[in-house]
């Protein structure tokens, strides 16, 4: 840690340097993807809202370039972006042949991006909001542990065009164009472009490339809105992501240094729509509707032996002494086909002494698979239909002047029908509710305080592989409790905002992914090597996940601000007995029991301190610094990742209508895991010896950025 003490030095001695200055209260921030559009100071429920500015500090290109400022977020990768995310603990790290249940919704302008985030990218974005804990009145099956609702900038009531456009290390590019204004004193237009390219930070030494992990992303958004009358208004988008990126992530040597001769890819097109529309009834009832839809191509690869025919050429392994080649070699490859529709229909009344919402939601999603692999006899092909309903409901009332109550509840049911090209047929069909009801208290000094408890749930599924047991083919459905203290506040004449909460979530029938590990021996081969895994989902009996968040902003004089958050994670498993860990003797049938293991992806601490301090009424230097406590990779092994902390620096020139700033992100070049393997042997210099293979976030990255409004 002392070679951040110079930042926080810096930061404190640029607050106190300033003090004397007077500061500018804090804008209210409005939280929209609630049932109804609320500060996020009376709001009772643990958020994060990340805003355009500090998207824009942070040089973020992507959602998971931000998740680490909100407090126990966490993410994995094993694709090319960030795009499995967990909150408090809680949510998926992979997805393959079997279909999954999400337990973290991605919102992007009304359209449901959940499991398909990778094109959660940065576009014209207004703000990012991070609801933690579940959301069964909100969301639904696909919101257990919390939702991401991404908001873009609406169209501007005067005609400007913004461009910016930058370079960085790795051969990083990014330019992007805004174009906004009116086309009637009611109505007006958004456009907005942005792309975004980099050779990645791996080295392929086999082919003698060092862009076989880029990324290539071009997004593009259309949004228009319009007052038809007085009393309706519409609201059009229509989105577009083209995504080419490369995945060659992972090396024998556990480097940034791979021997691919197959690299992978993850690609993804989308097309998305919604229109938005709401007619007030009268002066206090409206009716509001919002139909999305998005249709998705995704294509996923990546060489599974991670090497080349000839990598055993001069090794232990080498085919001349042992008259057989040790290698093998194989290229796993999954096409998506992602069709999803959603319906949302409902009436709010907003009166002096109640708010109340009822409404009616409807989702249809079909996903079409083909797999291609190397040692499969055919292709493997599948299709997934679900259908949800809902309905649901919440009222707010006033008890007096001080003390309020809010109760939500829904109820929705999940049909789905499953066929695959090895005749396996499944179509369960559930009936699932959630809900909440938090007490609030609004305190003489404007504090709010409030007591939560929320009921989210997870549908259950089925595993179809048929080298599984019949006992482990069907998982049931996961449902948790929250309970949640928290208290919100403006202090210091508005100057400065402050969120606290305390939870603890009981969960029961926990659905955690394992494996089974699959050898493959065959004639061209010469000898077993265990280099796959059959994955399925099963149950743990329950767990439970608890901590605390806190956050604030300080807006300390005109010339320095400070924001700090703090993310503390205590979880574990009453039960959880599984064959793929290291204590297991799979020989002879005896499990390892996790009781009392903490979950996977829940590292104990997160926080992140930051700051912008103007050095002159141009020049201002911002920068924050982010720490992770290490966590398990997966309720499988015990490979851990490391606890890190990074460093992120900007300094920006603003001029009257353009900017320039020179940015450098983990300044200390700190090797941070992503993902990660434990039970895993794939190395045939080493005779397939297992040992830990992880995946690698990005090394220090400086760049310079400019753009110009006009």
């Amino acid at each position: 840690m002392k070679k951040y003490l110079f930042a926080n030095i810096f930061l404190a001695a640029s607050l106190t340097s300033s003090l004397s200055i007077a500061a500018e209260p804090l804008e209210q921030i409005t939280v929209t993807a609630e049932l109804i559009e609320q500060s996020i100071l009376e709001l009772p429920n643990s958020v994060t809202v990340i805003d355009q500015d500090t998207l824009e500090k942070r040089n973020a290109q992507h959602l998971e370039d931000v998740l680490n400022l909100a407090p126990n977020v966490n993410f994995a990768t094993g694709a090319s972006r960030g795009r499995f995310i967990q909150i408090r603990g809680i949510g998926e790290r992979s997805e393959f042949q079997d279909p999954i249940n999400n337990s973290v919704g991605v919102v992007i302008d009304g359209i449901d991006f959940t499991g398909i985030s990778t094109a959660a990218s940065t576009l014209d974005v207004e703000q990012i909001e991070v609801l933690r804990g579940p959301q069964g009145t909100l969301f639904g099956a696909n919101a257990l542990a919390g939702l991401i609702n991404i908001v873009s900038n609406k169209p501007s009531d005067r005609f400007l065009t913004k461009l910016s456009a930058g370079v960085e290390d790795f051969g990083g590019l990014e330019w992007s164009g805004v174009v906004s204004g009116p086309t009637s004193n009611t109505a007006g237009y958004r456009l907005a472009v942005k792309h975004y390219e980099s050779n990645g930070f791996t080295e392929d030494v086999f082919l003698g490339r060092d862009d076989t992990n880029n990324i290539d992303e071009t997004t593009a958004r259309a949004r228009y809105t319009a007052q038809l009358s007085d009393d309706l208004d519409v609201d059009l988008t229509l989105f577009l992501a083209d995504i080419d990126n490369g995945y060659d992530a992972f090396s024998l040597d556990n480097s940034r240094q791979t021997y691919s001769d197959q690299p992978g890819f993850d690609k993804q097109e989308t097309t998305a729509g919604s229109v938005k529309a709401a007619y007030q009834l009268n002066d206090s009832v409206k009716l509001e509707g919002t139909l999305s839809l998005a249709a998705s191509d995704l294509d996923y690869a990546y060489d599974e032996d991670w090497s080349h025919t000839g990598i055993c050429d001069g090794t232990a392994c080498d085919s001349a002494l042992f008259g057989f080649d040790w290698f093998y070699s194989s290229f796993d490859r999954y096409q998506r086909n992602n069709d999803n529709t959603s319906l949302d229909l409902r009436v709010s009344s907003q009166g002096d002494g109640s708010t109340w919402v009822v409404g009616a939601y409807y989702r249809d999603q079909s996903i079409d698979l083909l797999r291609e692999y190397t040692f499969n006899t055919a292709d493997f092909t599948s299709n997934l239909d679900t259908k949800n309903t809902a309905l649901y409901g919440q009222i707010e009332f006033n008890l007096n002047d001080q003390w309020s109550i809010t109760s939500g509840l829904r109820v929705e049911k999940r049909d789905v029908d499953y066929t695959d090209s090895t005749n396996a047929v499944a179509s369960p069909d559930e009936n699932l509710w959630g809900g909440r009801v938090a007490l609030e208290y609004s305190a003489d000094n404007g504090a709010l305080i409030y007591g939560l408890v929320s009921r989210g749930y997870k549908p259950g599924g089925f595993n179809l592989d048929g080298s599984i047991s019949a006992a482990q083919r069907e998982f049931e459905t996961e449902t948790m409790l929250n309970y949640e203290l928290g208290i919100k506040n403006a202090y210091l004449d508005g100057t400065l905002q402050v969120q606290a909460s305390l939870f603890y979530q009981d969960r029961d029938d926990i659905q955690t992914r394992q494996s089974i590990v699959r050898s493959i021996a065959t004639d061209e081969l010469g000898g077993p090597c265990p280099c796959g895994f059959t994955d399925f989902t099963a149950n743990a009996a329950s767990g439970s996940n608890s901590g605390v968040e806190l956050e604030l902003y300080w807006s300390a004089s005109e010339r320095a601000s400070l924001f700090a958050s703090l993310g503390l994670l205590d979880t574990e498993f009453d039960e959880l007995l599984t064959f793929d860990h290291v204590n297991a003797d799979r020989d002879n049938g005896i499990p390892f029991n996790l009781a009392g293991r903490e979950q996977a992806h829940a590292p104990g601490y997160q926080w992140v301190i930051g700051g912008e301090f103007s050095l002159t009424d141009r020049l201002s230097l911002s920068g924050s610094i982010e720490a992770k406590d290490d966590f398990f990779f997966s309720d499988r092994h015990e490979e851990r990742s490391d606890a890190y902390e990074l460093l992120n620096l900007e300094l920006a020139y603003q001029a009257e209508n353009w900017k320039v700033a020179l940015y450098g992100r983990n300044l200390t070049d700190e090797l941070v895991k992503t993902r990660g393997f434990g039970s895993f042997g794939n190395d045939p210099r080493k005779f397939y010896v297992t040992e830990p293979y992880n995946q690698f976030g990005a090394p220090r990255v400086v760049g310079v950025r400019a753009s110009v409004e006009f």
